[in-house]
């Protein structure tokens, strides 16, 4: 039995959340879920975008699966990730049959540092404009570092490649490709390389399929994972893991699309395969594998799925054809 924390939140975050649960009463596990509130719409009956309360609940828990938050993101999702120690940010680029993806061969991932860089918030006003404050530290950028070619070794991948901009960057991504390459002597078997970040991008849109395992900073990865989404077909197939070293949290990175809320069309894909990231999480490999599976065969038909994949089915109804293909499995 799997103790697992739900936070559902805004907008299509709700109905993902129901297909995928739906989806997961067929995977051969238990799950004892505790389902918790954050997001806007919580905000708006109690004042506070994300209660202690919840906190709690996800410490408790084995692991958590979140939907989605408006416009409280930064207030909720940033602040689990700092609360809770979720260094990893873990965003696969993969190619599906059956999708608009821009390349058929893509598969890899992005190991993006969660918990400093630009996003820590550290801004003031200046008579002339702002200042916002970045900050790498050797820690970090080691454990960040050590995740990926760990990850690599696990998943049988061959290369991990830092991306940064260490030559104009040179005291902040210096101490990340410095400590980057400090943690690859402990993986000699794995190749490593670097590239700045915006030739990285280029590489994105000209020869991605030379990318295997990439580790970078906060906003680079930020960016990166989006452009990544691009190529394989958008944000509604893309899933994501936040992993410290006691609590995973697995969310779609659509947002919570409010003009799409509350019709039942949404894409659950993304969701559903943020719980196959959980499935990994929880060393359940096999599981995960036949939820990916049944996932792709209904992508790969195209019969039961929603309009942005090129259907008219409902988000409960691709749902339903998920389970029933995993059930059969």
């Amino acid at each position: 039995m799997y103790k697992i924390s739900v936070i559902p939140g805004d907008g299509i975050g709700k109905e993902v959340m129901e297909a995928t649960l739906d989806v997961l009463e067929a995977v051969d596990l238990d799950f004892d879920y505790e389902f918790a509130d954050a997001g806007d719409e919580y905000e708006a009956v109690s004042g506070i975008p994300l209660p202690q309360e919840t906190i709690d609940i996800v410490k408790d828990s084995q692991s958590c699966l979140f939907g989605a938050a408006g416009e409280s993101a930064a207030d909720v999702i940033v602040k689990m990730r700092q609360e809770l120690d979720l260094y990893v940010n873990l965003r696969p680029v993969k190619s599906y049959p059956g999708t608009k993806s821009l390349f058929d061969n893509l598969d890899f991932v992005i190991v993006r540092e969660n918990t400093e860089g630009m996003y820590i918030g550290l801004e003031e006003e200046t008579e002339e404009g702002a200042i916002a404050k970045r900050v790498i530290t050797r820690r970090a950028s080691e454990r960040i570092s050590r995740f990926g070619f760990d990850y690599a070794v696990k998943t049988g991948r061959k290369t991990v490649t830092a991306v940064h901009k260490a030559n104009v960057l040179k005291k902040t991504d210096g101490v990340f490709k410095d400590s980057f390459y400090k943690v690859a002597e402990e993986y000699p078997q794995l190749e490593s390389n670097d590239f700045y970040v915006d030739a990285t991008a280029m590489y994105f849109l000209t020869k991605p399929e030379m990318f295997d395992v990439i580790v970078t900073t906060n906003l680079f990865g930020d960016i990166l994972s989006d452009e990544g989404a691009g190529l394989v077909g958008g944000l509604g197939l893309i899933p994501s893991a936040n992993i410290g070293d006691k609590q995973g949290l697995f969310e779609p990175v659509h947002g919570s699309a409010p003009r799409h809320a509350g019709k039942g069309t949404a894409n659950p894909a993304a969701m559903m395969l943020s719980a196959v990231l959980m499935l990994d999480y929880l060393n359940e490999n096999e599981e995960a594998r036949k939820m990916e599976k049944a996932l792709v065969d209904t992508l790969a038909e195209g019969k039961v799925v929603t309009g942005d994949l090129g259907g008219n089915a409902s988000t409960m109804a691709m749902a339903s054809e998920v389970k029933n293909k995993l059930e059969n499995l």
